[in-house]
């Protein structure tokens, strides 16, 4: 290892303290994140491989349209509200110990929803996935967070991106190729536990992160509050609206508003008194932090929402099968893909970051604009066309908002930073992924209602929109129900593409820093290589310090 790398500022003390880690080469960074980015292409890759199958899945298990959107939202919900409890462990405890625990507890959600015959036991086993996805996504961030300056973090953050993209819009393709052979979709669940072995095994060999210990004080009563009033209101906007449950406004919409608001009240009444919050108010009120809380709520819908509801649309409103469903995802995750790197490699060389959330931020609004405007009868080319925008938005977002994050806080607050983030992005697509959900069902009762009456056709229980099972209905019903959810599809990704206006005005209101070439943020009186680097970008050249 090279003499002249910076060293991280992080004190040290007592007969157990390991000396300042120096910086790590390039192949020590490639090296150590091996088994990382395999534990995290397993976690996203098993949140999105069930969306070209969940329509069979609905089918076989007789599940509903909200039953739908719940196999999804349970594990987003359960991802989001343990994200920041995962945070917080990480700056206390060894970062490798708890990627592996989060892989192991994968495992046993997998293999149980696998082996489900129920929706509530799927349900259930998706929680677990969740639980283990929201260690994996944050302790990812945190490990990377604190081996690598925020300089250097773009090419990095890229290849974890890269891997999102992969995962997200792979996932799909992975399962509808699986649903069509003779695994059935239960293997949906099921290959990803060899994937977690792996990278269990991998995380052993390759990860070396030194852990410096600190008191342990988790607080437990904010993770409870955190929990209890994200759940309650998640469950309400998922039922309310709904005839079979209760209206909009309704006592049970009062009740269940009113105390997920109390809840989440008392959980900032309690981060203002304990030492370690789990939600750690000085973070998210920090100006960068807090506008990249409000752009990852609005990427979070557009996310989730894309993955979840494209694969739905190919399949029952085009009639593809569900490995054609992830053939025609192929040029949103070729989007993801190119964003994802090509503005990674660009910050790191050039330490501006701004400009690329801006673009994504317009380029996540075209590609919902444009695929606002499909029907039951749009081409699939221009489908793949609009959708290949909206991948490239996305992935000029995703990982640069956590970085930009990261830039501005102390290393041993990292994993905190990070998860609220990412808590905040989950979050908004379990919203995104209920709320359109719920507007996509009415939407279609709406449209197949008209449409049977136009028709001269008396619908009964078999044409109701809360069934995905089209198979059996007359060929008649059965096209007019695709034609419904085609249409539905759209208003889907309007309403979406509005919620992303959000995400551009708050990156526009963030103020660029340069990004420090340092993990941890130098005293005042120590940053005369950063100045310089920053004075003279070429001297990074000479002296070496942004070089593997």
């Amino acid at each position: 290892m090279a003499s002249h790398a910076p060293a991280l500022g992080r004190a040290t003390s007592g007969p157990s303290a390991h000396p300042p880690q120096a910086a790590m080469t390039h192949r020590q960074i490639m090296e150590a994140l091996t088994g990382l980015l395999a534990a995290f292409f397993t976690a996203i890759l098993s949140s999105t491989i069930v969306a070209n199958a969940l329509p069979t899945i609905m089918s076989e298990l007789k599940g509903t349209q909200t039953d739908f959107a719940w196999v999804i939202t349970a594990a987003l919900l359960a991802n989001a509200v343990t994200t920041p409890i995962w945070g917080k462990l990480a700056d206390l405890f060894d970062k490798k110990v708890l990627v592996q625990l989060s892989i192991v507890i994968f495992v046993a959600g997998s293999v149980m929803a696998g082996l489900s015959e129920t929706i509530p036991l799927l349900l259930t086993a998706r929680v677990v996935q969740g639980i283990a996805m929201g260690g994996l996504t944050a302790l990812a961030q945190a490990i990377i967070g604190s081996m690598i300056p925020p300089r250097n973090r773009g090419k990095y953050s890229g290849y974890m991106g890269a891997v999102m993209a992969v995962g997200t819009a792979g996932g799909p393709l992975l399962g509808g190729f699986i649903v069509d052979s003779p695994l059935g979709w239960r293997w949906t669940f099921f290959v990803c536990v060899p994937l977690a072995v792996v990278a269990l095994v991998l995380l052993q060999i390759t990860l070396k992160v030194q852990h410096v210990k600190r008191p342990a004080k988790i607080d437990w009563l904010g993770s409870i509050l955190l929990t209890s009033g994200v759940s309650l209101l998640l469950i309400w906007v998922s039922f309310a609206g709904n005839p079979d449950y209760y209206d909009w406004w309704s006592w049970h919409s009062a009740l269940m508003v009113g105390g997920g608001v109390v809840l989440l009240a008392l959980l900032l009444v309690v981060a203002a008194k304990v030492t370690d919050p789990i939600i750690p108010l000085k973070i998210i009120s920090e100006r960068t932090t807090a506008l990249a809380i409000w752009a990852s709520v609005a990427v979070g819908v557009a996310m989730f929402g894309s993955s979840t509801f494209l694969g739905q649309y190919f399949q029952v409103a085009r009639g593809a099968s569900p490995t054609e469903a992830g053939l025609l995802t192929l040029p949103m995750i070729a989007g993801n893909l190119t964003g994802s790197v090509v503005s990674g490699l660009l910050i790191s060389r050039t330490g501006k970051w701004k400009r690329y959330l801006t673009a994504g931020s317009v380029l996540l609004i075209g590609g919902l604009g444009l695929a606002g405007t499909i029907d039951h009868t749009t081409e699939l080319w221009q489908a793949g066309v609009f959708t290949a925008i909206l991948g490239l938005g996305l992935g000029m977002l995703l990982q640069n908002l956590v970085l930009a994050v990261q830039n501005t806080v102390s290393a041993r607050d990292i994993g905190s930073a990070s998860a609220s983030v990412a808590f905040f992005r989950s979050v908004g697509g379990a919203i995104g992924v209920s709320v359109l959900g719920a507007i996509m069902s009415n939407r279609v009762k709406e449209l197949a209602a008209q449409r049977l009456s136009d028709a001269g056709i008396h619908s009964g229980s078999g044409t109701s929109a809360a069934s995905l099972d089209l198979a059996d209905m007359p060929a008649p019903i059965r096209e007019i129900m695709r034609a419904a959810y085609g249409d539905a599809t759209a208003e889907i990704f309007l309403i979406a593409g509005g919620i992303a206006v959000v995400a551009l005005i708050a990156v526009l209101l963030i103020k660029e820093q340069p990004l420090r070439r340092t993990v941890e943020i130098r005293p005042e009186g120590a940053a005369t290589d950063l100045k310089l680097a920053e004075l003279d970008p070429g001297a990074c050249a000479v002296h070496h310090c942004c070089r593997p």
